[in-house]
């Protein structure tokens, strides 16, 4: 009787893009909560250090519990797919769409040198 216990649930879409290849992605999910709203006179001074809600008259304010929630069920690197490969380092292409893309070894610069002779001799 100190206070209210409120419980619930949230929908909500997630829009934006994925972390390895940066394309658009758009995701709905689900949140659940609880929390209890202590009444101000039930509130103590060891309550205000640890930031518990209160009810102020008759109202409670959701919007901090229901962002945090929202917040913390966010995934950290959100993905297109759970095996997207990603990008090429070389190039920037997307791999998902060319899976077999390749690139020419590299040469290393200290024989590039080298190269060029034999290029003039033929």
């Amino acid at each position: 009787m100190e206070g209210v216990l409120v419980t619930g649930s949230a929908q909500a879409v997630l829009q934006g893009e994925c972390a390895r290849c940066l394309e658009p992605i758009s995701d709905e999910f689900e949140v659940r909560f609880q929390e209890l709203f202590v009444y101000e006179e039930h509130q103590t001074p060891h309550d205000e250090d640890d930031e518990v809600s209160t009810l102020e008259k008759d109202l409670l304010d959701l919007e901090p519990l229901l962002r945090d929630a929202v917040v913390l069920a966010l995934p950290f690197q959100p993905l297109c797919m759970d095996d997207c490969p990603g990008l090429c380092p070389e190039c920037g292409a997307r791999l998902a769409d060319d899976p077999d893309h390749a690139h020419e070894a590299a040469i290393d610069p200290r024989w590039a040198g080298l190269a060029e002779l034999t290029n003039e001799d033929d």
